[in-house]
């Protein structure tokens, strides 16, 4: 799996000279009167590179586009920069504006910038032009400018203007506001002396005049002088808007409609519009209308002269009835001499939103023999009186019966908390796998059946549960290396692998997610859930960021997330520019999360961790940094340049970074410092590890041991309340977003209910700032529809996040990504690949004619394009299986729907050879969209979306994933043609790998022959984009020793390879004297997941 991230925010440094080079207008057409200022600062300078920042302010009329001249004194030259277009004829160089920032209002700055090289002497540039006019000469003399020159101010209020300079000053000026002759009760209240500075010149500084409450009705009026030394001094002219005849006095009601939920309470305000000269007292009366509607409190409201002003809250109330309708009453609201105003309250009813009903889980039990297994009953609605549900057993095998809960009763108050129905399978001689229905019913309810399944133990030979525990001996043997002496899962057994991760021995939270699962099926098969805690404990200290790991979340303000920077299509792109201009949304969840657990940390698992410390980026610590002061397991970060940097263009580099070996942070965002922290999450790892926490509470339940595993389920819970950040745009913009001044989000709107392909968050080391980003680019291989389900309303509640509205959300993301599965099934039933709220990572308006789903525009590869995020065949078995499960634990139709058009299709797609020969999809591509838009309503089917099977594979990693998937499909399928289907191909999968074994001792693996290790060696080419790019000036050291500059390669950068027990097969390839190598890897997500293949075929098939 390939996981890209391109994360911002940072502190903005400046070094080496500066030169500031202001022009005074200059006599050109009427249209366009040019004045500008150039400030030119050199970043860094070696002795023959060095790198320089320019900003362009406009002191003239607004710019619609600008060309930027000069003239190099000396021979400096090989300009690669960024925000502008560069060229340069000798000396001469122009820059050109880019389509976001030729637009300079009066007052405007923009910057740009870039990296160069010289010879000799590195003078800085004096004679800069914009469109043809010279900005050289002294800084022309600042004029005032004031805006607006009259205001009205509300009596008892303030008004405010606003203050800047024309052009920047050679020294600091002081400006002041003084109040003239007139209305003495205008004041001014702030800002009566400014101060500004060659830096604040064009920031507008703000002047507040104050209207005091005065008993006369004369709008008065006085002038304000804003004056400066030497400066025309500018006259606002303020004037009273006074209160005192302007209004009569009349009843402010906030609402004249209210919704009052049956069982609950609404409110709407009053108060009175001007100031009394006694009390007044308003009264609020029901009418004729529904009687369930009555005024709780408020019923009689006194205003005095000092609280007139203040709304008061009136509560109206619906008691809970029976009846399905919507009710309505009037409500006077009335004050004697006054004119009243009627308020319609509306009872929204509960009995007709959620039909009553029964609430079972699962439908479909097996029982082992001599045992008991549960299922869960609820109702679906509160009723008005007590109620009870019996289950009944059927015809069938007599050895299953109701051993206890055959008769539960639900009241008003628990109603929706489930109860259990314990089944037993009693002890018997034979070795059939016998059936029995059980009716759940009520009176008046559509009853429920449950199928129970003995789990015969006559049947001493499944093979397949024999396999699970050979395979998870395997992975547990700590002489066959999948485990750090930590007891961390390393990515592979093998050190020399390149893919996501860069090196085998890191590890990632995918391989922390499967560990978690692979010890809850070994509960599930042995009962004993230690291994499981165990797994979540190492989890929780390795790869879930502690709180000293980031510091200054207390920092953090919900309301400016994070400082916009646009994602590059090319690692060449980079570093790109922070923008302040571009708004962010709100972040609707922080001060939720804070109140739910009581501090600002986020509880997730960040994606990637070199366990070895190969990269030394621990080694040499003194002290902690970001908390952390081993030698090993750190905190790493590679992929942040955009769509095209594939992990052969990654540069591997400490989330914490103290600048000990390079300023990393400026390879990404201009200007950036050291001293930051940043992590970022994988939201499907995540949610797999929510995913396997419910599996672990139906089986622990089924065995009564749900107390051994209740800390760490909670645990899962809390992650999933965490998660919700994944749902959000990644600068909180509404969907739909077009260009970078979209609507910013508000409260929610910035959802898009779908698993992401990130959230990160970081800040300051000092603790000085702080910000969180989501993402916007949502991939169906990412998508959980079994972990929305589990953490919404109607999963366990057991791990139901703490937050007051995270069950809502996930209800919603719950049936959001079910559509989104529906949109982009293809025709023959592949899932395509996703959709975008950021085109282009930068908020581009997508192509004309691009279909999209609730405003987000399709994309055919989401995130990544080297190779492209939607070939691989592994990202639908993994995705897909999540959809089975939901099909086999819930019954959805939705689920359903996919399911069976997409196994038809995979099936259909899959050779069972002789032996241990198997084929599956291994590399897809893809032609045509999805035929509309769609934001709601009934999904349409696409005719023009195809998929084709470019490359078949044997990957067993892959087959295991998609026989789990088959497996749970044909479980809830059952004795169809399709469910039968099915079984047979996840069963000969199976089959092939168990004779698949036989060639390795370590685990079921088959030989990989690696073509892309020609990477290796590969040198940057401008021309291809392929290589290691390292801008020009950028120096430093990796954690190994070894310089970073624009002169690195992959391996350059990596020396640990060259000593690798495996390197000579990959040299020999390089060199030309040898084939492309060949490897067996065992990679512990894969091997983890052939054992869970066995276990989920072995206890859903008992029989095989």
């Amino acid at each position: 799996m390939s996981i890209r991230t391109l994360r911002r925010r940072a502190a903005l440094c400046a070094v080496g000279a500066m030169v500031v080079v202001s022009g005074a207008a200059i006599a050109t057409p009427a249209h366009a009167a040019v004045s500008c200022q150039v400030t030119y600062t050199k970043a860094w300078d070696n002795g023959s590179g060095f790198g320089a920042n320019i900003t362009i302010t406009n002191t003239g009329d607004p710019l619609t586009s600008w060309s930027l001249t000069w003239t190099w004194p000396g021979n400096q030259g090989g300009i690669q920069g960024w925000s502008a277009n560069y060229s340069q004829s000798g000396q001469n160089v122009t820059a050109t504006n880019l389509s976001y920032n030729g637009n300079l209002a009066n007052g405007a700055s923009t910057t740009i910038g870039f990296n160069a090289s010289y010879s000799g002497t590195n003078t800085n540039p004096s004679n800069f032009a914009i469109n043809g006019v010279s900005c050289g000469g002294t800084n022309p003399t600042p004029s005032l400018v004031v805006s607006p020159t009259s205001v009205s101010v509300p009596e008892g209020g303030t008004a405010t203007y606003a203050v800047r300079l024309s052009s920047a000053p050679s020294s600091n000026v002081t400006v002041t506001t003084t109040a003239g002759s007139g209305d003495s009760n205008l004041t001014v209240s702030s800002g009566s002396s400014l101060t500004f500075t060659s830096s604040n010149w064009n920031t507008n500084q703000i002047v507040t005049l104050a209207a005091a409450e005065d008993s006369d009705t004369t709008n008065g009026t006085r002038p304000f002088t804003v004056a400066a030394s030497g400066l025309t001094s500018v006259t606002v002219n303020a004037t009273e808007a006074d209160n005192d005849s302007v209004t009569p006095q009349s009843l402010v009601v906030s609402s004249t409609a209210v919704t009052v939920p049956e069982g609950g309470t609404g409110t709407y305000t009053v108060r009175l519009a001007v100031q009394p000269s006694g009390n007044v007292t308003v009264t609020n009366t029901a009418g004729t209308g529904d009687t369930s509607l009555t005024v709780a409190s408020g019923a009689s409201l006194t205003f005095t002269t000092s609280n007139w002003s203040t709304p008061q809250t009136v509560t109206v109330a619906a008691a809970q009835d029976s009846d399905t309708t919507n009710g309505t009453r009037p409500i006077t609201v009335a004050s004697s001499g006054l004119t009243s105003v009627n308020v319609t309250a509306t009872e929204a009813d509960d009995d007709s939103i959620t039909p009553q009903g029964l609430v079972v889980t699962p439908t479909s039990v097996n029982v082992p023999e001599g045992s008991t297994a549960v299922y869960a009953v609820r109702l679906a609605a509160q009723p008005t009186a007590s109620v009870t549900v019996t289950s009944t057993a059927g015809s069938g095998d007599t050895d299953l019966t109701v051993s206890s809960g055959a008769s539960l009763t639900f009241t008003t108050s628990n109603w929706n908390t489930s109860q259990n129905v314990t089944l037993a399978a009693a002890q018997d001689s034979d070795s059939t796998n016998g059936t029995r229905p059980i009716t759940v019913a009520s009176s008046g309810l559509s009853s429920v059946t449950v199928t129970a399944t003995e789990v015969d133990d006559e049947n001493t030979a499944n093979s397949y549960i024999t396999e699970f525990t050979t395979q998870y001996n395997k992975l547990k043997d700590p002489a066959n290396g999948y485990f750090s002496p930590e007891g961390i899962p390393y990515h592979s057994i093998e050190t020399l692998i390149v893919e996501a991760p860069d090196h085998g021995h890191e590890t990632t939270s995918e391989a922390f997610s499967f560990w978690i699962w692979l010890e809850a099926q070994y509960g599930r098969v042995t009962g004993n859930w230690t291994p499981f805690n165990n797994a979540w404990n190492i989890t929780e200290q390795y790869v879930i960021p502690s709180a000293s790991a980031q510091p200054g979340q207390s920092t953090y303000n919900p309301a400016d997330p994070a400082d916009y920077a646009p994602e590059g299509l090319l690692p060449s792109n980079y570093p790109v520019p922070l923008s302040t201009s571009v708004v962010a949304g709100q972040d609707p969840l922080a001060n939720e999360l804070q109140s739910t657990y009581g501090n600002r940390n986020i509880y997730g698992m960040h994606w990637l961790l070199d366990v070895d410390d190969v990269y030394k980026y621990g080694t040499g610590r003194t002290g902690a940094e970001c908390g952390d002061s081993t030698q090993r397991v750190t905190y790493i970060n590679t992929f942040q340049r955009g769509p095209q940097e594939s992990a052969w263009e990654t540069i591997a580099h400490p989330s914490c970074d103290t600048g000990r070996f390079a300023n990393f942070p400026s390879l990404f965002i201009q200007g950036s410092s050291t001293g930051q922290w940043r992590y970022t999450n994988a939201p499907d790892a995540d949610a797999r590890a929510v995913q396997a926490a419910y599996w672990a509470l139906q089986w622990a339940t089924a065995q009564g041991n749900q107390s051994q595993i209740s800390a760490t389920v909670a645990k899962a819970a809390k992650m999933g309340d965490y998660l919700r950040y994944s749902m959000y745009d990644k600068y909180f913009k509404n969907p739909g977003c077009t260009s970078t001044s979209c609507a910013a989000g508000s409260g929610k709107s910035s959802s898009n209910y779908l698993l992401s392909w990130y959230y990160a968050w970081g800040g300051d080391i000092g603790g000085a700032w702080s910000w969180r980003i989501g993402s916007s680019h949502n991939h169906q291989g990412y998508q959980n529809p079994l972990a929305a389900y589990v953490l919404g309303s109607s999963g366990p509640t057991a791990l139901r996040p703490q937050s007051p509205t995270a069950a809502a959300d996930w209800d919603t993301s719950l049936n959001r990504q079910l559509d989104f599965y529906l949109w982009l099934q293809s025709a023959e039933g592949a899932i395509a690949g996703g959709a975008t709220n950021s085109w282009n990572g930068n908020y581009s308006a997508p192509p004309a004619g691009t279909p999209t789903f609730y405003g987000l525009a399709y994309d055919v590869k989401p995130v990544y394009h080297d190779p492209p995020s939607n070939q691989w065949f592994g990202f639908q078995a993994w995705s897909l299986h999540r959809v089975a499960e939901l099909y086999y634990a819930t019954g959805n139709a939705k689920a359903k729907q996919i399911m069976d058009k997409w196994v038809a299709w995979a099936v259909s797609q899959t050779t069972l050879g002789s032996g241990s020969s198997f084929t599956i999809p291994g590399d897809m591509t893809w032609s045509g969209a999805p035929s509309g838009n769609f934001s709601g309503g009934t999904v349409a089917a696409n005719p023009n979306l195809h998929v084709t099977v470019a490359k078949t594979s044997n990957d067993v990693g892959v087959a295991a994933a998609y026989a789990r998937t088959l497996t749970y499909y044909a479980a809830k399928a059952g004795n169809t043609t399709l469910g039968n289907s099915a079984k047979a191909t996840a069963k000969g999968l199976l089959d092939r790998m168990i004779l698949i074994k036989a060639n390795d001792t370590k685990g079921i693996v088959v030989p990989e022959t690696r073509e892309d290790y020609n990477r290796f060696d590969d040198v940057y080419n401008a021309s291809t984009g392929n290589g290691l790019y390292v801008p020009s000036g950028f120096s430093g050291t990796m954690g190994t020793g070894v310089p970073i500059n624009s002169s690195s390669t992959f391996m350059s950068i990596r020396p640990f390879y060259q000593t690798d027990p495996a390197w000579p097969a990959v040299q020999s390839y390089l060199s030309g004297s040898g084939p492309a190598p060949t490897f067996t890897y065992h990679r512990f997500w894969a091997q983890a997941d052939i054992a869970m293949a066995f276990a989920d075929y072995g206890s859903l098939f008992p029989a095989g």
